[in-house]
């Protein structure tokens, strides 16, 4: 009885081609809105951890900000290099931490020029960032106690600047000071918040101080928590180390800010997350609204076929089996509009990803539950008419024009 139901019912879709297209068209919009929205919104989340990682994984960053400390709050107070040696030393769970000073400066070899971030810092800087090398080496350590002129060049640099040329070993001009090159970065894009990690000149930190800065101020600590430890933990002692050595009193507001990578991570995530959760519950509006779609046409068709189910009922067909056939055809008219709007859906993510440069993640257990709820809405919805069409008296039915 199913299989020669589900047979009248793909017949009766097939007499009326465009009717049934139009019919479940909403169900078809719901489910490529909802699943293209929560897939979207998987990617978005993705690429905000991974542009929150390519800072660092469990990693702090420590700032300067206004507050009550040294200095007065006028301004940011920098740090010094003793605060940086007091974390390294007096902070347990600590794997690397990177101070670091940043200025703007123009790249010069030979014709070509290019403006970019020089920084000042040590070579903890590339453990703690995550920072490799394509080619060459890291600095020596009389290269960071001298300050000699030295820079590691990130892949943007070599790109605009070595274009022909080999660039390891070269000279590179900035501003009035002439640095080797000993090494290039390997290329890795975009960073965290749209920043290009490889456009920045890298040199010692004593050498930015005494020629490009004029001072002995660190601008950034950068602290890399191993894994087996809590960077909240480690964030509240360097927090406590900080407010004693920057003389805060109890209940004064602090002059930096700490930066959890993991946290920031976390709240990133959960708010894009929610965002998400939001437009795919107002898309899945739609899905009732082709709810109703399907129900009034069914109403039409019950209509419509009147004298047939009446030539039905006469000739013995049971109510169960009047029921069974419209219900039928109202669940295969939403599976198929499902079944559409998967395939909708799916193109849409990669063109959508693919535009807007998110990573293509397709979610398949979104797109699972929004297929058994399309079919779900058939049932609901079509419940209605079948049981008006079972309902129906025979006589009556006969007698219908």
């Amino acid at each position: 009885m199913l299989g020669t139901s589900l047979l009248l019912a793909l017949k009766e879709i097939r007499r009326h081609k465009t009717r049934s297209f139009l019919t479940t068209l909403g169900i078809i919009i719901g489910v490529a809105s909802v699943v293209t929205m929560v897939s979207l919104g998987n990617g978005a989340t993705q690429s905000v951890q991974d542009q929150v990682s390519s800072l660092g994984t469990n990693m702090l960053v420590v700032r300067p900000s206004r507050g009550f400390g040294r200095g007065g709050g006028a301004r940011p107070t920098l740090f010094e290099l003793d605060d940086v040696e007091a974390i390294k030393t007096q902070i347990a769970g600590i794997r690397a931490v990177a101070p670091q000073t940043a200025t703007q400066a123009t790249a010069i070899f030979e014709a070509q020029n290019w403006s970019t971030t020089v920084t000042g810092t040590t070579n903890e800087y590339f453990q703690a960032s995550n920072l490799e090398l394509d080619v060459g080496r890291e600095f020596s350590d009389s290269e960071l106690i001298g300050g000699k002129s030295v820079c590691i060049i990130g892949d943007t640099i070599r790109a605009n600047l070595f274009r022909n040329t080999e660039a390891l070993g070269k000279s590179l001009r900035l501003q009035d000071i002439s640095c080797r090159i000993i090494g290039v970065l390997s290329k890795r894009g975009q960073g965290g918040f749209g920043q290009d990690t490889d456009d920045q000149v890298v040199m010692p930190l004593k050498t930015v101080m005494r020629r490009l800065t004029g001072n002995q101020d660190v601008q950034i600590i950068q602290v890399a928590v191993q894994q087996q430890f809590d960077s909240g933990k480690v964030d509240d002692q360097i927090s406590s180390l900080l407010r004693e050595r920057r003389n805060i009193l109890p209940g004064m507001e602090d002059d930096f800010r700490i930066f959890d990578s993991k946290q920031l991570s976390d709240t990133l995530s959960g708010t894009t997350r929610t965002l998400t959760m939001f437009m795919a519950a107002v898309a899945a509006v739609s899905l009732v609204v082709g709810g109703i779609g399907i129900m009034n046409i069914m109403l039409v068709s019950v209509t419509e076929r009147t004298r047939e189910i009446g030539i039905r009922l006469a000739i013995g067909a049971v109510r169960r089996e009047v029921l069974m056939q419209f219900l039928i055809e109202a669940i295969t008219l939403s599976s198929l509009g499902g079944l559409i709007g998967l395939v909708v859906s799916f193109v849409a993510t990669a063109a959508i990803a693919l535009g807007v440069g998110l990573p293509f993640t397709f979610d398949f257990g979104a797109a699972t539950l929004a297929f058994f709820f399309s079919a779900l809405i058939g049932i609901l919805f079509g419940y209605f008419p079948a049981r008006r069409a079972a309902s129906l008296n025979p006589i009556e039915a006969l007698r219908h024009e």
